[in-house]
């Protein structure tokens, strides 16, 4: 029920860092308007998000699932503190969580 499937990489220029991965390793970078690149190729979903508004500190690791709000409430019940409520965006919905460690995660659904 849950896989890592994508990991998003904060960036000061989401359209620097989808034509740096795109001549260092000939992965595609395929801008989603000026703040937002994606990257195909890399093995796993990579997206690339510029906006100050968004981006995380650090790289984000996103888990797939079939059932958000299941896996909110499993999260919550194994500790976890969600840090951004659950979102719609192209393609699926999502909400970010604090482990007990201290890493940032998402958890997301994709639109049927």
């Amino acid at each position: 029920m849950y896989t890592v499937d994508f990991v998003e990489f904060p960036s000061d220029s989401a359209a620097a860092t989808g034509t740096f991965f795109r001549d260092a390793f000939g992965w595609t970078s395929t801008p989603y308007g000026p703040t937002y690149t994606d990257v195909g190729g890399a093995g796993i979903g990579v997206g690339v998000q510029a906006d100050p508004d968004q981006r995380t500190a650090v790289a984000l690791v996103v888990v797939r699932t079939d059932d958000l709000d299941a896996a909110r409430t499993a999260v919550v019940a194994a500790g976890g503190v969600v840090t951004v409520e659950a979102f719609d965006f192209p393609g699926g919905r999502r909400f970010h969580f604090r482990e007990p460690g201290g890493s940032e995660l998402a958890v997301w659904q994709p639109v049927d």
